[in-house]
This record gives C-alpha cells, sequence and structure tokens, in this order.
C-alpha cells in the first residue's frame, strides 16, 4: 500500500487550505470520479503552494488564477470554523472512506474500489481474506501493507547508451542485469514486468522492513537530466516549466530541450549537462526539487 505524497509542509504559509484542497481532489477522482473538479482542486492547492505569503480571506484568494467563487467560499468557511462541512460529511460516510482507503493500495483505482466496496469489502482485513479478486499486481500492493511504505522511482544511465542506439533499436540487456543481481541479493522480491528499458515491481531491505514498489527506469544518457526534471514533477510544476519554454521559443518534454524554428518546426536537443543548465537556458528561475509544487 501506498501513502499518498503531501508536499504541503507546515513551513508552507497555506499548507492547510492546501491540504483540505487535496483531500477534496482525492474524494472528486476515486469516489465521485469527477476527474474536472480534481483537476481544479489540485490546481487551486498548487497555486496557494506557491503564493508566499498567508491569504486571508476567499476575496484575496480569488485574485489568484484557477481560484473561483467556490473554493474562495471554501476558504472562508475554512478561516471562520477551522474545518469545512462538506470534508466533514465525506468523513462520516462508511462508503467514501472505504473506497479512499482501497485506492490506496497500489493497482486498486477508482473503478475497482467501488466494485469490491459494492461486493462488501471495505477494508484491508477483508481485502486479505478476498485476494481471489485482485490481479497479480494489486496483490503485490496488498502486501506492501503499510501506509508510510512509499513508492521508489529510479532512473538510471550509462555513457555508453544514448538515443541514437535506441533509435537504432540496439538491444540491450543492461536493466536485466541490473535486476537479475539485485533479485540475487534479495533486494528484488517481486517483478511486474521487465522490458529493456523499464522495470515494474517489489522491493525490500530485510524481513523487517515493508515491501515497497519499485519502478526502474534505463534513461539514455543524453536525455538524463530532462527525464530527471520530468519525473520529479509535479505535474503542474512541469506544465508550468512547459509553456514557459515555448514563450522562450523552446519545446521541453521528458527527453529533450530543443529550439523551435520560425517555422514552428524544433531543431537539434540542446546538451544538456545537469537540470540546473535546463533552468538557465529557457530564463526560468531554479527551484529545488522539494520546491516544485506548482
Amino acid at each position: 500500500m501506498s501513502k499518498r505524497k503531501n508536499p504541503f509542509t507546515e513551513d508552507n504559509p497555506n499548507h492547510d487550505f492546501c491540504n483540505f484542497l487535496m483531500e477534496l481532489a482525492e474524494y472528486e477522482k476515486n469516489v465521485s470520479r469527477d476527474i474536472h473538479k480534481y483537476n481544479v482542486y489540485r490546481k487551486a492547492a498548487a497555486t496557494l503552494a506557491d503564493y508566499p505569503s498567508r491569504i486571508k480571506s476567499g476575496t484575496e484568494a480569488k485574485c489568484l488564477k484557477g481560484i473561483g467563487d467556490k473554493i474562495g467560499k471554501k476558504i472562508d468557511e475554512f478561516l471562520a470554523t477551522g474545518k469545512l462541512q462538506k470534508l466533514e460529511n465525506i468523513h462520516g460516510d462508511s462508503k467514501n472512506e472505504a473506497i479512499n482507503l482501497l485506492t490506496r493500495v497500489t493497482g486498486i483505482g477508482p473503478a475497482k474500489a467501488h466494485s469490491l466496496v459494492k461486493e462488501g469489502i471495505t477494508s484491508l482485513e477483508e481485502l486479505n481474506k478476498n485476494t481471489d479478486k485482485l490481479t497479480h499486481h494489486q496483490i503485490i500492493g496488498l502486501k506492501r501493507g503499510k501506509s508510510e511504505s512509499g513508492d521508489i522511482d529510479t532512473l538510471i544511465t550509462h555513457p555508453s547508451w544514448t538515443s541514437d542506439k535506441v533509435d537504432k533499436k540496439h538491444k540491450n540487456n543492461m536493466l536485466k542485469n541490473i535486476v537479475n543481481v539485485l533479485e540475487k541479493c534479495g533486494l528484488i522480491t517481486d517483478t511486474l514486468s521487465l522490458g529493456e528499458t523499464k522495470f515494474m515491481g517489489a522491493c525490500r531491505l530485510d524481513l523487517e522492513h515493508p515491501v515497497r514498489r519499485l519502478d526502474i527506469r534505463l534513461t539514455p544518457h543524453d536525455q538524463y537530466y530532462c527525464s530527471i526534471l520530468y519525473f520529479t514533477g509535479s505535474d503542474v510544476f512541469n506544465k508550468s516549466m512547459r509553456a514557459h519554454a515555448l514563450e522562450q521559443g523552446f519545446t521541453l518534454n521528458e527527453y529533450t530541450l530543443r529550439p523551435v524554428g520560425s517555422t514552428g518546426v524544433p531543431g537539434e536537443p540542446v546538451e544538456i549537462s545537469s537540470e540546473e543548465d535546463i533552468f538557465d537556458i529557457i530564463d526560468y528561475p531554479y527551484k529545488k526539487p522539494e520546491d516544485r509544487n506548482s
């Protein structure tokens, strides 16, 4: 089971607003299955997280991009009462709580969680008794057990593995060799999938530690820093940075940074030797990974 990451720590002046907005976002995604509202709440949380001072009213919040009347009223309610009635109602509904709990198991999405709850499975204990209803992926997610055990995403590269070799479809066993070594030493416990450039599975330090989901990606050496930037996120931050890059005459994705010519056709990739290079080239203020919430 994976604990959802909450980037809004108490040193952020608006962390409490951000936290209730993210909780509402999770409800909309998992229970209501309203992706539009999910995105609205997430973007509002990211906007508030990036605001340098404490928001003192809903009216002030509405001056910020992506925050409308409804979210402004929720901020006023929270400032006046210290809580939100909508969240109180959500917490008081056992079905809602069960769906949110089950979707925290890796591999169980909203549709599967709804189906399980409909069958009367509303807790991890009941889920453990009904593993026949789960896929191999979901069973591994359940086996992880502890909510505080987070996912591990790893990018690896090597100077000999470059994008031109990927384009020419050179056969590569580098990742398979690494996984084989990690299996032999007991670190990797389960494999969900293994290709030339991506591994998905589970790992554990020893029997006293929880099982954790592990993804390993093999990235071409010349694309490594663009990949690091992309997979660090957040997705809201990535979208903002890509939009700024376009304004500066570049196109940025998880693979490359390229100048865009007058015809709109991207040119050859810019040579990158660090994350900081990307920020410098597109004239974007550098942010440490822990500050990339919006």
